[in-house]
């Protein structure tokens, strides 16, 4: 399963434990632009930024490969989406791999593409 920015950064700010059985299992990876997408906002703090370098250097990360880019290119193509998340629907779309998000509405448009909220059954 692809992990979405947004549950690496929940899952590595204080109480994001709950979402271990996500970001533990044995499945879960992220893609290559995840690792951008969360230690490259501004004013991240030095505890933020080591929490989440830790998850991001201990979580196999799927490459920017030439499927992914063509996936994201048509992506975009059929409706406007930022870049980053693009390319994390189109590496899920790409390997045919379940996507945990937070965000559901950013990819909900995106047929045959699985999508998994943890937050929507959260504690």
């Amino acid at each position: 399963m692809l992990l979405d920015t947004n549950i690496v950064i929940h899952a590595c700010q204080p109480g994001g434990a709950w979402l271990d059985p996500w970001t533990t299992h044995p499945d879960a990876a992220i893609a290559s632009v995840t690792r951008i997408e969360a230690l490259g906002f501004a004013g991240i703090s030095p505890e933020e930024e080591t929490s989440i370098l830790a998850f991001v250097n201990a979580c196999p990360a799927y490459a920017l490969d030439d499927e992914v880019i063509e996936q994201a290119i048509r992506l975009r193509q059929q409706k406007k989406m930022k870049l980053g998340d693009a390319i994390i629907a189109a590496t899920a779309v790409a390997y045919n791999i379940p996507l945990v998000t937070r965000n559901e509405d950013d990819f909900r448009h995106i047929p045959g593409l699985d999508l998994k909220n943890p937050f929507a059954s959260s504690p």
